[in-house]
């Protein structure tokens, strides 16, 4: 077990801050661009990406296993420890130069998060949550020393503020928010939707389409960790490490003030 989840987090900080960096520097329009197995887009600054993560991951934590996006396809049941990471959340918004993209990882200790970080360099913020929630601007240069505690606010009394997809749009989820009396809709990519919930800035994420377990992970624990809720359509917490469904997630949505768990109902299967 990790003796201190907070000097993990912004450990992991650090290192989706310098992945963040990189990327940003890069913005891949396409060179080296794959298609993968699944259909999504991946590119040179993807793999790139992770070579860098992991090896800080292998030099900080060398004893703790690693499923990363890239890598997946090779990787087997984890138990005890493990990272999760998500070297590029948002390729075809990092393609087009459009929409919030992310770097996440996360660190599992059997099936959930105890520590987590992610940059969304559109936004200049790092998030960084591993028993208390952070949030820091990406400084110009160096590491972030700015770290803020940041949580959830309650649903505002005009209704809440959902965070929705620029691509991933369905009639499930626009259902659910519909039930929910959603005051606003606020349009974000990536795994920068948890960060808008953990720092107040909107309320509920509704997502019924496919997801990974890198997509969510990092988010998860910093919503939660910042006073929220991460729940799956069986309304419990979701659980990581599946590698037998391929690492993939089911439906589920994200509440910064946790009465509103009670009035989404989402689709099983």
């Amino acid at each position: 077990m990790i003796a201190d989840p907070d000097a993990a987090a912004r450990r992991l900080g650090s290192i989706v801050l310098e992945a963040g960096r990189f990327l940003a520097q890069v913005r891949d329009r396409g060179a080296g661009r794959v298609v993968k197995p699944d259909g999504s887009p991946s590119t040179a600054a993807d793999l790139e990406a992770e070579r860098m993560i992991l090896g800080r991951l292998a030099a900080d934590f060398p004893d703790i296993p690693v499923v990363a996006e890239e890598s997946a396809e090779a990787a087997s049941a984890p138990s005890g420890l493990y990272f999760l990471v998500d070297p590029l959340d948002g390729t075809r918004d990092y393609l087009t130069g459009a929409g919030e993209y992310s770097v996440n990882a996360a660190l599992i200790a059997g099936d959930r998060p105890i520590a987590a970080a992610l940059a969304v360099p559109v936004l200049g913020r790092v998030w960084a949550a591993g028993t208390t929630c952070l949030v820091a601007p990406i400084p110009p240069s160096g590491d972030c020393t700015d770290w803020q505690p940041t949580a959830v606010r309650p649903s505002p009394a005009e209704g809440p503020v959902a965070v929705v997809s620029r691509r991933h749009g369905d009639d499930a989820t626009d259902i659910c928010l519909d039930r929910m009396g959603i005051g606003g809709r606020r349009i974000a990519s990536s795994a920068a939707k948890f960060g808008l919930i953990a720092s107040g800035e909107a309320d509920v994420y509704v997502r019924c389409g496919a997801t990974m377990e890198w997509d969510t992970a990092a988010g998860d624990h910093v919503v939660t960790v910042a006073g929220g809720l991460v729940l799956g359509a069986d309304g419990k917490p979701l659980t990581y490490g599946h590698a037998e469904r391929g690492f993939l997630n089911g439906a589920f949505a994200a509440f910064g003030d946790r009465r509103l768990a009670g009035l989404c109902t989402l689709p099983a299967g």
